[in-house]
C-alpha cells in the first residue's frame, strides 16, 4: 500500500509519530514495527493521518463553527447543547473525497493481505493529545467494533471524527488546557479478533490502586473487550510477579480472583454488537489458563520495558485460532504520577457497624456525604458537590456529575471499568461491582465510603470520622535497629509498598483462613464429618475444585504470596496457623473436629496441633501452600515460624513433621523461627537455638504466662503490664541467650508504637527488630532513631551485654 498524507498501515509509524496519527494508533505501529521480533502479536491495520482530519476541517467552513460553538462555553452555554451542536455539524458534512477513496483502499488491501472479502475491523479513535504520560484522553472518544464493508466502515469513521467532541471530551480539554483544534483525531481500523468466541481484557503493568511496580495485572471476561472496559462486568483478576516471570522454571502468577462475568459482547446478527447473559458454567469458569496469563504478562513486561514505563495495555483471544493479540498500548497516567517519596494514608477514627455495601475498592481514600442515587446523569445543578453518587454503571457522559461527587459507588465494573479509571483520575475514592448498591443505598441517606481496608471497599452507614496522613518518607531516619511491619491482610499488601520497612516480621494466616478460605480445613479433608448446611456452603465455596484439599492450598498459597512479593526480596516471617480451639470451631465445618476447652487460650493451640491425629493433615495443607510459594512461584523470603512451642520434644516432632511434607530447615535457604511467648522458650533460649534460625518475641502471651493473667480478662487489665520487670528481664535474657549462638531476635506487638520508652528499651537490649502495624511504622522509626542516638554511638549489643542481668526499665516506663 503506497504512502499517502491522509492513510497509512500502522507499520510505518512509530511512537514518535503521535501528532500525525495520535497516542493508540502511533503505539500500534510502534509495537508492530519493534516488538513482533519478541513475539509480541499486534493485529494489522491502518490509520488516517492528522492531515485527513484537518481536511476535513477545512471543508465547509466546520473549524470556524467548530470555534464559534466551543467560544459559546466561556459564555455561560451548557456542555450538553454545545457538544450536541458540534457533533451534529460534523456528522452533516460528507467526509472529502479523497479521504474517501483512500481509506477504502487501505481496506481493500487489508482484505487481499488477510485473503478475505470484507472483513471485520475494528474502528478506534486515536486523539494527537492522547496517551501522553501528562494527560490521558483515553475512553473519550468512540470506538465500533464488527465493522464489515466499505459503507459500515465510512460511516464509523465519520462517527469517530465527531466523537473528538464528546462532552466528556471537550471538559477535559477546558480543564488541562488544550486548544480545541489544536487536537487532532487519527482513525485506526485494525483486523478484528475473534474474542466474541472467547475472551478478552485490560493488562496493568504495576497495580492500578496502589502503584506497587513489581507485579502485572491481567483482568479477563467472555467475548469482546468492551465489557471490560465499560465496566459491564466483573473480570477475573491475575496477578503476575515480575521476578518470577523472568524465570521459566517459576510460577509467576500468585494470586487469581475469579470476576462474577455475568454478561458479555457479542457480535450482533446485522453488524456491529450486542450484549447478552453469560452462562453460570462461564461465570464460574476461568476465561484464560496460567500458561496463557503468563504469555500476556511477558508481552506485557517486554512492551513496559521497551517504553521506559509503566504501561496499560488491552488484549484479546481469537476464540477460532486461540490466538492472543494486544490491541492497544497507552502509558498509565495515574500511579506513574504519583510522588512515590510522599505516603497519603486515611483511616477511620471510629469502629463502623456492618458495611451497608460492598465492592472494590477504587483508590485508598475516604469520602461521606449523603446518597444521590441516578440512573442517568443529569444536570449539574440537580448534583450537590460532596454527595455520594449511586449508580449502575458510568460512562463518559457521568463525568462532570463524578467531579462533584465526595465518592462514587455502582452495581457492575471492575477495577478497569470506567467508573474505576476515572475516580483514580479525579482521586476520588470508588466501590464498584457492588451488585446491588442501587437497591440497598437511598437518597439522602447519609454514607461513608472507604476504600481505605484493602480491595474491598466498603459504605457504611452516617458520615464516620476519619483521618487523613500523610508522610515524607525521605525524612524518616535511617536506623541500625531494623523496624519490619506486621501484616495479616493480603489484599492490603501492596498499599504499603513505599514504606522503606526492613520486610515483614508477622505475617498471620489466621486471617487469610478466616477471611478467604472460610473452612475448616479438616472439614474439605473429611466432609463426610461435617453437617447438611456446612457441607452444602463448602461445596459452594469450593465449586471448580475437585480436590477440596488444592482449594486450601490454592488460596493460602496466593494469600502468603501477595504478602511476600509486597516487600521482594526482603525477609517475610510467616507464622502458621495460631487459633485458638474456639476460634477453629466458628469456620465452617469447623465444630465436627475441635474439643470444647475451658480455657482455650493455653489449650490446643500452636505447634502442639501439627503432629497430632486431629490436625496433622490440615497442618500438612498449611506446609504445602508455603512450598508452592517457596518453591515453584520462587518467594524464597519467605521464612516460616512456629507459634506457642512448649518444649523442646514439641519442636522436634514439628520439624520432622514439616520435613516429611518438604519443608526442611535449610534446604533451598529455609530459616524457620519460633515465636518466644512462652516462659519455656526463654529458660531454654540455647536449647531452641539449636533447633530454629531465630525468635520472635509476642509479648502479649509472654506477658500473660509471666504474670499468670488472662490478656481478655477486664478485672485484671490493671495487672497486665509488658513493662514489668519480670516481662522485661525475661526479654533481655532471651536477647543475650540467642545472640550468644547468632540467632536473631525481634518482637512483634504494639507497644513499641505506643510507647517511645518500650521502644528504647528494646534498642538498649541490642534486639535485632522490631514488627509494628503499618500505620505506626513512621512514629516507630522515629522513636527507634531517638533511642539509637542516646545510646552516643555505644554499640549495642555491649551495652547489652553489660546491663545487669535483672535490670529493667525505668520506674517511670513501669507506670
Amino acid at each position: 500500500m503506497a504512502m499517502t498524507r491522509r492513510v497509512a498501515p500502522f507499520a510505518e509509524f512509530g511512537r514518535q509519530d503521535v501528532g500525525r496519527v495520535g497516542g493508540k494508533n502511533a503505539s500500534l505501529g510502534e509495537m508492530a514495527a519493534h516488538l513482533a521480533a519478541a513475539g509480541v502479536r499486534v493485529p494489522p491495520g491502518f490509520a488516517t493521518t492528522a492531515d485527513a482530519y484537518g481536511e476535513l476541517l477545512d471543508s465547509h467552513g466546520l473549524r470556524a463553527r467548530i470555534t464559534a460553538q466551543t467560544g459559546r462555553l466561556h459564555e455561560g452555554a451548557v456542555l450538553d447543547e454545545v457538544g450536541a451542536a458540534i457533533r451534529s455539524m460534523i456528522m452533516a458534512e460528507p467526509l472529502p473525497t479523497g479521504l474517501r477513496t483512500e481509506i477504502i483502499s487501505a481496506y481493500e488491501q487489508l482484505a487481499r493481505d488477510q485473503g478475505r472479502d470484507d472483513p471485520e475491523v475494528a474502528v478506534r479513535s486515536s486523539a494527537t493529545a492522547e496517551d501522553l504520560p501528562q494527560a490521558s484522553f483515553a475512553g473519550q472518544q468512540e470506538t465500533y467494533l464488527n465493522v464489515r464493508g466499505p459503507d459500515q466502515l465510512l460511516l464509523s469513521c465519520h462517527r469517530c471524527y465527531a466523537s473528538l467532541f464528546t462532552n466528556r471530551a471537550i471538559d477535559y480539554r477546558e480543564r488541562m488546557g488544550f486548544d480545541h483544534l489544536s487536537v487532532a483525531l487519527s482513525v485506526g481500523v485494525q483486523i478484528m479478533v475473534r474474542s466474541d468466541l472467547a475472551g478478552a481484557g485490560v493488562i496493568f503493568t504495576l497495580d492500578p490502586e496502589s502503584g506497587f511496580p513489581e507485579v502485572i495485572v491481567v483482568s479477563a471476561a467472555w467475548g469482546l473487550g468492551e465489557t471490560v472496559v465499560s465496566g459491564q462486568v466483573d473480570p477475573d483478576e491475575h496477578t503476575v510477579f515480575k521476578p518470577s516471570l523472568k524465570d521459566p522454571a517459576l510460577d509467576p502468577v500468585i494470586d487469581v480472583r475469579i470476576g462474577a462475568k455475568r454478561r458479555k459482547a457479542v457480535y450482533g446478527e446485522h453488524g456491529l454488537t450486542r450484549t447478552v447473559d453469560t452462562s453460570r458454567e462461564e461465570r464460574s469458569r476461568r476465561v484464560l489458563t496460567d500458561t496463557e496469563v503468563r504469555l500476556l504478562a511477558e508481552w506485557a513486561m517486554t512492551v513496559e520495558e521497551h517504553y521506559g514505563c509503566p504501561m496499560d495495555l488491552e488484549w484479546a483471544k481469537d476464540g477460532l485460532t486461540g490466538e492472543l493479540a494486544i490491541v492497544q498500548a497507552r502509558p498509565e497516567t495515574v500511579q506513574s504520577r504519583r510522588r512515590t517519596t510522599t505516603l497519603r494514608r486515611c483511616r477511620l477514627t471510629t469502629t463502623p457497624a456492618q458495611s451497608l455495601v460492598e465492592g472494590i475498592a477504587v483508590g485508598e481514600a475516604i469520602g461521606s456525604g449523603p446518597v444521590i442515587s441516578l440512573d442517568t446523569p443529569v444536570d449539574l445543578g440537580r448534583f450537590p458537590t460532596g454527595g455520594v453518587l449511586v449508580t449502575g454503571i458510568t460512562d463518559p457522559d457521568w463525568e462532570p456529575v463524578m467531579r462533584r461527587a465526595s465518592a462514587i459507588v455502582t452495581d457492575h465494573g471492575g477495577r478497569t471499568s470506567h467508573a474505576a479509571i476515572v475516580s483514580r483520575e479525579l482521586g476520588v475514592p470508588a466501590v464498584v461491582g457492588t451488585g446491588r448498591a442501587t437497591e440497598v443505598l437511598h437518597n439522602g441517606q447519609d454514607a461513608t465510603v472507604s476504600c481505605a481496608e484493602g480491595t474491598r471497599g466498603h459504605v457504611y452507614a452516617g458520615q464516620l470520622a476519619y483521618e487523613e496522613r500523610e508522610t515524607d518518607l525521605t525524612e524518616l531516619p535511617a536506623t541500625r535497629t531494623r523496624v519490619m511491619l506486621n501484616l495479616a491482610d493480603p489484599s492490603a499488601a501492596f498499599r504499603w509498598w513505599r514504606l522503606p520497612a526492613d520486610g515483614i516480621g508477622l505475617a498471620r494466616l489466621e486471617f487469610i483462613v478466616a477471611h478467604q478460605i472460610k473452612v475448616h480445613p479438616m472439614a474439605l479433608l473429611h466432609p463426610e464429618r461435617v453437617d447438611q448446611h456446612d457441607r452444602r456452603v463448602i461445596d459452594q465455596l469450593t465449586e471448580g475444585h475437585l480436590d477440596r484439599g488444592q482449594y486450601f492450598v490454592d488460596r493460602l498459597a496466593h494469600g502468603v504470596a501477595r504478602i511476600a512479593a509486597s516487600r521482594w526480596p526482603a525477609p517475610v516471617v510467616v507464622r502458621t496457623s495460631d487459633f485458638k480451639t474456639n476460634e477453629y470451631a466458628r469456620l465452617l465445618g469447623g465444630r465436627s473436629f475441635e474439643p470444647v476447652e475451658t480455657n482455650p487460650m493455653i489449650g490446643w493451640r500452636g505447634a502442639s496441633r501439627y503432629y497430632s491425629d486431629g490436625y496433622r493433615e490440615g497442618f500438612a495443607l498449611e506446609c504445602r501452600a508455603l512450598r508452592r510459594v517457596r518453591d515453584e512461584m520462587g518467594l524464597t523470603n519467605v521464612i516460616v515460624m512456629i507459634p506457642f512451642c512448649r518444649t523442646l520434644e514439641e519442636a522436634d516432632r514439628v520439624l520432622d513433621v514439616m520435613a516429611e511434607q518438604g519443608l526442611r530447615r535449610g534446604e533451598h535457604g529455609l530459616k524457620v523461627y519460633v515465636m518466644a511467648e512462652i516462659p519455656s522458650n526463654i529458660i531454654l533460649a540455647q536449647d531452641f537455638a539449636e533447633r530454629f534460625d531465630g525468635f520472635s518475641i509476642g509479648s502479649n502471651d509472654l506477658t500473660q504466662l509471666t504474670l499468670g493473667v488472662d490478656r481478655d480478662s477486664e478485672s485484671l487489665a490493671h495487672v497486665f503490664d509488658e513493662t514489668n520487670p519480670a516481662v522485661t528481664r525475661s526479654i533481655q535474657l532471651l536477647v543475650s541467650r540467642a545472640q550468644t549462638v547468632g540467632r536473631t531476635v525481634g518482637l512483634c506487638g504494639q507497644r513499641p508504637s505506643d510507647d517511645p520508652g518500650f521502644a528504647e528499651f528494646l534498642v538498649k537490649t541490642g534486639i535485632d527488630s522490631i514488627s509494628v502495624a503499618p500505620d505506626s511504622f513512621a512514629t516507630v522509626k522515629q522513636h527507634v532513631a531517638a533511642a539509637e542516638l542516646n545510646l552516643s554511638g555505644k554499640d549495642r549489643t555491649a551495652a547489652s551485654k553489660t546491663r545487669h542481668p535483672h535490670a529493667g526499665l525505668s520506674s517511670s516506663n513501669r507506670e
